[in-house]
């Protein structure tokens, strides 16, 4: 599964995670494009490992909840896209699942991300990321709904990923940091965008932001 050239730079994705727009007319995040291809990178991968080695197959039956019995017909970009559309999950949202995506991998080493169990995996890290992240959010249904799925099936899906995660649900700061840095080296040119660029145009973000917020006040004053 080939993966399409990104035309993102780096310092416009750090802008967007952290100066993104709610308006209801807001584009889609470009962490979405990033995590899609990203996702696509290692299904990929993974198809190789798979077909050089059988043994490589997940015998873990723990994780085969994930399974659908039909493959759905849409990419993975689209797949995003859609949960965007219908949940309004800001930007810190996808970078969460992301990070919850690879705290599966590593506790479930038998686990194989491929066609079959991408889309439940997604909607499922993607709503429970929101409700870490985020003060609101839409009931297992309303999730359900948007992902294809039943409400007992989103139930369901929820539940096992949580223990089989261990609970570990808590990202602090510098692991959020950190993450952002490796979807930002996803879209660099060979990879070298350096971490300390990063940061201090994260910096530069918020600085910003608190100059405006200070301004905005003074107005209202002043008015």
């Amino acid at each position: 599964m080939a993966t399409s050239s990104l035309a993102i730079s780096p310092r416009k994705l750090r802008s967007d995670l952290y100066s993104y727009s709610y308006q209801n007319d807001s584009n889609t995040p470009l962490v979405i494009a990033v995590l899609a291809s990203l996702i696509e990178r290692t299904m990929a991968r993974n198809e190789r490992i798979v077909k050089n080695c059988s043994w490589a197959l997940s015998k873990d039956t723990r994780t085969r909840v994930f399974d659908c019995h039909e493959t759905p017909d849409l990419t993975i970009q689209s797949y995003l896209e859609r949960i965007f559309r219908y949940t309004r999950a800001g930007p810190s949202v996808y970078v969460v699942a992301y990070v919850y995506i690879d705290r599966f991998c590593q506790a479930n080493p038998e686990f194989r991300i491929d066609a079959r169990n991408v889309h439940r995996l997604l909607i499922t890290t993607i709503m429970v990321a929101s409700k870490y992240v985020e003060d609101m959010n839409y009931r297992n249904s309303y999730f359900a709904r948007v992902g294809g799925l039943t409400a007992n099936v989103m139930n369901k899906l929820e539940l096992e990923f949580l223990f089989l995660m261990g609970f570990k649900l808590h990202v602090n700061v510098s692991v959020f940091e950190s993450y952002c840095c490796h979807l930002e080296r996803e879209v660099s040119i060979g990879g070298g965008y350096h971490i300390e660029k990063t940061l201090r145009c994260a910096e530069e973000i918020k600085s910003r932001q608190q100059e405006e917020k200070r301004y905005n006040q003074i107005a209202r004053i002043m008015l």
